[in-house]
């Protein structure tokens, strides 16, 4: 028997169960990220509180100095500092006890999305590994598997990097896309575990593959970043205003987004070049000659062009902020490009995925 029945069962129950379990990891962000709107709030008004005291402090200082000279007026003014730290003093007493109840409310919220997001990441990368035991090969034989992969690897990158719990808040941002395509993948492209065509049945597949998907899934999660880091940049913490404003509340600093995004991007660019690399040395077996121009692989090529462009606009002076970010996300926007037009359009002599 070619196939195991048995466990590309428990492959598709498992990958169904991640799925719904990030669904409710989704819904349990998307409330914490409500919550800290009102704490972001809470605590700029804690800091306005906190700077007139020390500022009514000050003034009584100088207060006291002067009160030697002129006792009426040094009455006036002991008066007039002591009644603003007074109040001041009880406001942000009873703002701080509010704001550690919220924090911690918030926090709670933030660690069950963590949890769930965990044990769907281990459900998800256990339908991978069962649908290689059920096809009795590496499990990247179509788009089905591709997407399952290079999901897996997007959550599991994701929750690595969103470790602080400052950083919790941008967990919708990332599983609101990938529950989307999860769906899809469970249901318009899902096929049923087989063997794969002729051309597949080399120990090249696993290699090119495998790096291709795993550097692109890191891309991903970089062009996202990026995204969240124009958000930020366009409005500043502490200076948001109107309905992207409040979106934008929640989210950490444009400094902390920028070096995620750097960061992940470093990875990519050697990666995901790579893994372009194996596909060539695989072409030149399969094919006879290393480069066919194929919309794929020029696709794949430039995409990794505007990795490399985007790691040296952000060292360059000029380009090194917004500039540079777009860059990046174009090169998500390429990536998306190639794993919807490129696979469902276009002819290409990459049409493994089952659909054209």
């Amino acid at each position: 028997m070619l196939v195991d029945p048995s466990m590309a069962a428990i492959s598709d129950l498992t990958f169904r169960t991640a799925f719904v379990l990030y669904i409710v990891a989704l819904v349990m962000s998307c409330i914490y990220y409500s919550r800290p709107l009102g704490v972001v709030d809470m605590r700029r008004e804690r800091k306005e509180l906190e700077s007139r005291a020390v500022e009514a402090a000050a003034d009584q200082k100088v207060a006291v100095g002067a009160g030697v000279g002129a006792s009426v007026g040094a009455g006036t003014s002991f008066a007039q500092a002591d009644d603003v730290p007074a109040g001041d003093t009880v406001s942000t007493a009873a703002l701080d006890a509010e704001y550690d109840k919220r924090v911690a409310a918030a926090r709670r919220w933030a660690g069950m999305t963590q949890a769930l997001v965990w044990f769907g990441i281990v459900l998800h990368i256990a339908a991978f590994v069962t649908r290689g035991f059920a096809a009795r090969r590496f499990p990247l034989g179509n788009l089905y598997e591709y997407l399952l992969l290079m999901t897996s690897a997007i959550m599991l990158v994701a929750a690595v990097v969103i470790q602080r719990k400052s950083w919790h808040s941008i967990w919708p941002w990332l599983l609101f896309p990938m529950v989307i395509v999860m769906f899809l993948n469970s249901t318009v492209f899902h096929l049923k575990a087989a063997p794969v065509v002729p051309a597949l049945q080399s120990y090249w597949m696993p290699v090119h593959v495998s790096t291709v998907s795993i550097g692109a899934s890191i891309g991903v999660v970089s062009g996202i970043f990026a995204l969240l880091y124009l958000l930020r940049m366009w409005q500043p913490k502490g200076q948001e205003h109107g309905f992207f404003g409040a979106i934008a509340k929640p989210l950490p600093s444009a400094q902390i987004l920028d070096r995620i995004t750097y960061r992940t991007a470093i990875i990519t660019l050697p990666l995901f070049g790579m893994g372009i690399v194996f596909g060539a040395i695989w072409a030149e077996v399969a094919w006879g000659r290393p480069w066919n121009w194929d919309a794929k692989e020029t696709v794949s090529m430039i995409t990794w062009v505007l990795y490399a462009a985007y790691l040296h606009a952000r060292a360059t002076a000029g380009w090194k902020n917004v500039r540079a970010a777009w860059i990046n996300v174009f090169a998500l926007c390429m990536t998306v490009f190639n794993m919807t037009y490129v696979n469902f359009v276009s002819a290409s002599l990459h049409s493994y995925a089952g659909l054209n």
